[in-house]
C-alpha cells in the first residue's frame, strides 16, 4: 500500500501537476471527460426509448442501448479531443495569444470530422445531437440578437406521398449536391457556433447545455490531484 501511495504521488508531482505535461494532459482530460458525460447522458435515455419503443428480445434490446451509448460517448470524446487540439494549435501558432476566432474554427474542424464526415455521420444519434446543438444556437442567437451591450440580464419523415414544392426549382444535379453536402455543412456549422457562443457568450445558452460543456471542456484545464484528474472533476 505504501508503495502505491508513493508511485502516486510522484506521478503526481512530476507528470499530472507539471506544466510541461499541461496541454497534452488537458486532451486527455478532454477525452476522459466527453466519453463519462456522453454515457451518463446517452445510457438512461437509450434504455428507456429502446424499452418502450422497440420490439426484439431482452439481448437485443441490451445491445441498441450500449450501442447507441458507446456511439455518443465516443462522439463525445472524439470532438472534445479535436475542439481542445484545435484550441491550443491555433493559441500556439499565435504566440500564446487566444482569438475569438479560434474558437469557432476549432468547432467547425471538430464538428465536421465527428459529426459530418464519413458513412455514419448522420447516424439517429448524431442527429439528435447535432438538432439539439443547433436549436441551442438559434435560441443562443436570438437571445443576443435582442441583448443590449453590457446587459446581462439574458442569462426523416413521412409528407403523404404529396412530395415537396420545389420552390426554388433545383435541377436534378443540384438537388444531389444539396443532399450531398448540407449534413456536413449542418453539422460542422451548428458545433461551430456553439462552441463560440458558448466561449464568449455562456449566459446565451440553456443552462443544462451550458452545464454540460462546462463539464467537457471547461474542466479539461482544471485538476490538482490524480483524484480530479482522473476519477472525478474538480
Amino acid at each position: 500500500m505504501d508503495n502505491l501511495q508513493a508511485i502516486q504521488k510522484y506521478l503526481e508531482r512530476e507528470i499530472i501537476l507539471n506544466p510541461t505535461y499541461k496541454q497534452p494532459l488537458i486532451l486527455l482530460k478532454a477525452i476522459r471527460n466527453g466519453a463519462v458525460y456522453g454515457t451518463k447522458v446517452r445510457f438512461p435515455h437509450a434504455l428507456v426509448m429502446v424499452f418502450l419503443f422497440r420490439s426484439g428480445t431482452l439481448r437485443e434490446k441490451l445491445w441498441l442501448t450500449l450501442k447507441a451509448t458507446r456511439q455518443h460517448a465516443m462522439n463525445l470524446a472524439k470532438f472534445a479531443f479535436l475542439y481542445k487540439s484545435g484550441c491550443l494549435l491555433l493559441k500556439n501558432a499565435n504566440g500564446g495569444k487566444e482569438e475569438s476566432m479560434h474558437t469557432f474554427l476549432a468547432g467547425l474542424f471538430g464538428g465536421y470530422w465527428v459529426f459530418g464526415h464519413g458513412k455514419g455521420a448522420s447516424s439517429s444519434v448524431n442527429q439528435q445531437i447535432c438538432i439539439y446543438v443547433f436549436a441551442r444556437v438559434v435560441l443562443a442567437l436570438a437571445k443576443l440578437a435582442v441583448q443590449p451591450p453590457g446587459d446581462n440580464s439574458l442569462v426523416a419523415g413521412s409528407y403523404g406521398g404529396h412530395g415537396g414544392k420545389s420552390v426554388l426549382g433545383l435541377k436534378e444535379g443540384q438537388l444531389k449536391a444539396i443532399q450531398q453536402y448540407s449534413w456536413p455543412v449542418f453539422a460542422s456549422f451548428s458545433w461551430a457556433g456553439v462552441m463560440w457562443l458558448f466561449r464568449y457568450y455562456p449566459e446565451t445558452l440553456q443552462p443544462s447545455l451550458r452545464n454540460s460543456m462546462t463539464y467537457i471542456y471547461d474542466n479539461a484545464e482544471k485538476w490538482d490531484s490524480t483524484r480530479n484528474f482522473l476519477v472525478h472533476n474538480k
